[in-house]
C-alpha cells in the first residue's frame, strides 16, 4: 500500500535530528518516548501546524513545507483531523455545534447544512453519545467529551487523523473506551498517527514509532535506533536516519517481564534510604566517630560475633 505520509530528514530546533519515515494509507501508528525527546513537535510539523528548519514532509503528493500558511491551514481543513489531549471546543456552543464547526468551516464543501447536521449525529450516534447533541461541554464526562472532538475530526472525511496523547486526560476506563473507537475508526479505513505515553494505548496500534532524548537511551528489547548502525533483527524496524526509531508490537509476556523488572528496580531503589536510616539508628556511635563502618571492630567485635556470625 502506498504511503500516505513520508517525512525525509526532518530538523526542527536541534529537538528532531533527521527525522526519516512514512505511514502508509489505512495504518495506525504510535509515537512514544520520554518527556523532551520531541513527540508533540514530530507530530506539529508532519501535520503542518508548524514548520521544519529542513526536510520534507510530503502528504499525499504535497509536500507542507513548500506551502504558504494559509495554503497549509486549507490542507488541514480538508483533509486531516486532529484530537488533542485538552478538547478545545467552544464553551458558548453545544457538543452538537462543536462537531458541525469544521464542516462549516470548509469553504468548498456544497453540503447543506441540514446534511451537515445528519452527519454529525451520525457519527454521534457511532460513538455512542447521541442523546448528548444538545449537552453543554461542562455537562458530559471527558471520555464522552473526548468521544465528541473524536466526531469533529471525522466531519470533513479526513485522510488521515492526528492524535497528541488522546488520552492523557481520562481515566483508564474512558481511555479505554476511547482508544476503542479510534481501533474502529482505523479499522474502517482511517489512517491514524498519535503520539501518547501509555504502552497501553500504543499496544492498540500497528506500529510503534519511538524517539529518544540523546543517543545513550537505553534502548528496550526490540528497538533499534535508527540511523546509529544498529543491528536488524526479529520484531525490529530501524527508521532511516535520525534520532527516532519504530517497532513492531512486543507480545504480552515479554510486555509482563519488562513491567516487572523496572517494578523490582523501583522497589529495591525506594528500600536504600530505609536501610540506610536503619543503620544510623542501630549504630549511632560508629557515625559520630567518623567511621567508615558503624560497627569498628575494636569496639564491636564481641557484638558482631554475637549478632552477624551467629544469625541476627
Amino acid at each position: 500500500m502506498a504511503e500516505l505520509l513520508a517525512v525525509k530528514n526532518l530538523c526542527k530546533n536541534g529537538i528532531l535530528k533527521n527525522i526519516s519515515f512514512g505511514v502508509k494509507a489505512g495504518e495506525m501508528a504510535a509515537v512514544m518516548g520520554p518527556s523532551g525527546s520531541g513527540k508533540s513537535t514530530l507530530l506539529y510539523q508532519v501535520s503542518g501546524m508548524d514548520r521544519a528548519d529542513s526536510g520534507e514532509v510530503w502528504m499525499g503528493g504535497t509536500e507542507l513545507c513548500a506551502l504558504s500558511e494559509d495554503d497549509r491551514a486549507g490542507l488541514r481543513l480538508s483533509q486531516m483531523g486532529f484530537v488533542f489531549q485538552q478538547m478545545n471546543m467552544l464553551k458558548n456552543l453545544n457538543l452538537l455545534d462543536n462537531i458541525m464547526l469544521p464542516a462549516c468551516r470548509l469553504k468548498q464543501g456544497k453540503a447543506s447544512g441540514k446534511e451537515i447536521e445528519r452527519r454529525a449525529r451520525m457519527l454521534m450516534g457511532k460513538m455512542g453519545i447521541a442523546e448528548l447533541a444538545e449537552r453543554r461541554i461542562t455537562e458530559v464526562s471527558g471520555g464522552q467529551l473526548q468521544r465528541a472532538c473524536i466526531c469533529r475530526s471525522m466531519m470533513n472525511q479526513p485522510k488521515i487523523l492526528f492524535a497528541d496523547e488522546p488520552t492523557g486526560a481520562l481515566n483508564q476506563s474512558a481511555a479505554r473506551e476511547v482508544m476503542e473507537e479510534f481501533t474502529r475508526l482505523n479499522r474502517e479505513g482511517t489512517t491514524i498517527l498519535m503520539v501518547t505515553h501509555d504502552s497501553k494505548v500504543a499496544a492498540k496500534c500497528g506500529r510503534i514509532l519511538y524517539l529518544s532524548v540523546s543517543f545513550g537511551w537505553q534502548y528496550p528489547r526490540g528497538i533499534v535506533p535508527c540511523g546509529h548502525g544498529g543491528r536488524t533483527g526479529r520484531n525490529r524496524q530501524p527508521v532511516a536516519g535520525g534520532n527516532g526509531m519504530v517497532r513492531k508490537k512486543r507480545s504480552g509476556w515479554l510486555t509482563f517481564l519488562h513491567k516487572k523488572a523496572i517494578a523490582s528496580v523501583q522497589v529495591m531503589a525506594g528500600l536504600a534510604p530505609v536501610l540506610g536510616m536503619y543503620f544510623a539508628v542501630r549504630f549511632p556511635m560508629g557515625i559520630q566517630q567518623g567511621a567508615c563502618c558503624p560497627f569498628p571492630e575494636k569496639q564491636y567485635n564481641g557484638w558482631y560475633e554475637n549478632h552477624f556470625r551467629g544469625g541476627l
